[in-house]
C-alpha cells in the first residue's frame, strides 16, 4: 500500500469521525429538549388506593381486614369482580354484605374501597323490571335509562313530619280487609309456616291493585315492589309470568 493511499484513507476517517461528532451534539440536544417537554407535560399524579383481604366468607357476609377508612354502606369491589356493602365497622374488620354469590369469594381475596356510598335507579323507569340488589336489569331486556339515583340507606322522616295513616289500603282479600285491614304507609307483617300461603297473599294483593292503577285518580294508584329473598331462579320466573299474564307487572318491580 503505497503512502498517498494510506493518506487518504485517513483523511477520509478524520471526515467521518467529525460528521458523528456533530451528529451526536445535534442528537443529544434533541433528545434534551424532548425529555424535558415530556416532563413538563407529564402526569405526575398517582392514585391510591385502599385494599383489605377476606378473613372469613360465610351466609353472604365477608370479614375484610385492612379497610380503616371504610365508611358505613360504603360500596367494595371483591377481586372476583362481585360488590359489597360495608355495614359492620369493628376496630379490627369490617362487616361486609356481599351481593351476589358468596361461593365466588374465598379467604384471602383482596378487597378495594370505590368511595361511593351504596345507592340504586330510582323512577318510573323500573316498572315491569327484574333487577338485582343494586337495580342492575337482570330480566334481559336491555338496560334501564333512569337517570335519577337514591341512596341505600334513607333515613326514615320523623314523627311529627310523618303523615297519619288514614287511607285504607284494599288488598282485594275479605278476610282481611274485613277483620285486620291495611293502611297506606303501614308495615304489616305476614306470619306463617312454610307452605301456609304467604306468598300467595302478597302476590293475590299485588295483582288485586290492577282495577286501581288502570283508573285516572292518581292517589289510588300503588307501586308495588316484589323483594324475592333466596328463592330460586324457576320461582321468581314463575312469579313473574303470572304477574305478566295478568298484566300486574306494569307497575311492579322484581328484585331478586
Amino acid at each position: 500500500i503505497c503512502r498517498n493511499t494510506l493518506g487518504a484513507a485517513f483523511v477520509a476517517t478524520r471526515n467521518i469521525h467529525a460528521s458523528k461528532t456533530c451528529f451526536q451534539k445535534t442528537g443529544t440536544a434533541e433528545v434534551s429538549s424532548i425529555l424535558e417537554e415530556r416532563i413538563l407535560g407529564a402526569d405526575t399524579s398517582a392514585e391510591l388506593e385502599e385494599t383489605g383481604r377476606v378473613l372469613s366468607i360465610g351466609d353472604g357476609i365477608a370479614r375484610v381486614y385492612g379497610l380503616r377508612n371504610v365508611q358505613a354502606e360504603e360500596m367494595v369491589e371483591f377481586s372476583s369482580g362481585l360488590k359489597g356493602m360495608s355495614l359492620n365497622l369493628e376496630p379490627d374488620n369490617v362487616g361486609v354484605v356481599v351481593f351476589g354469590n358468596d361461593r365466588l369469594i374465598k379467604e384471602g381475596d383482596v378487597v378495594k374501597r370505590t368511595g361511593a356510598i351504596v345507592d340504586v335507579p330510582v323512577g318510573e323507569e323500573l316498572l315491569g323490571r327484574v333487577v338485582d340488589a343494586l337495580g342492575n336489569p337482570i330480566d334481559g331486556k336491555g338496560p334501564i335509562t333512569s337517570k335519577t339515583r337514591r341512596r341505600v340507606g334513607l333515613k326514615a322522616p320523623g314523627i311529627i313530619p310523618r303523615i297519619s295513616v288514614r287511607e285504607p289500603m284494599q288488598t282485594g282479600i275479605k278476610a282481611v280487609d274485613s277483620l285486620v285491614p291495611i293502611g297506606r304507609g303501614q308495615r304489616e307483617l305476614i306470619i306463617g309456616d312454610r307452605q301456609t300461603g304467604k306468598t300467595s297473599i302478597a302476590i293475590d294483593t299485588i295483582i288485586n291493585q290492577k282495577r286501581f292503577n288502570d283508573g285516572t285518580d292518581e292517589k289510588k294508584k300503588l307501586y308495588c315492589i316484589y323483594v324475592a329473598i333466596g328463592q330460586k331462579r324457576s320461582t321468581v320466573a314463575q312469579l313473574v309470568k303470572r304477574l305478566t299474564d295478568t298484566d300486574a307487572m306494569k307497575y311492579t318491580i322484581v328484585v331478586s
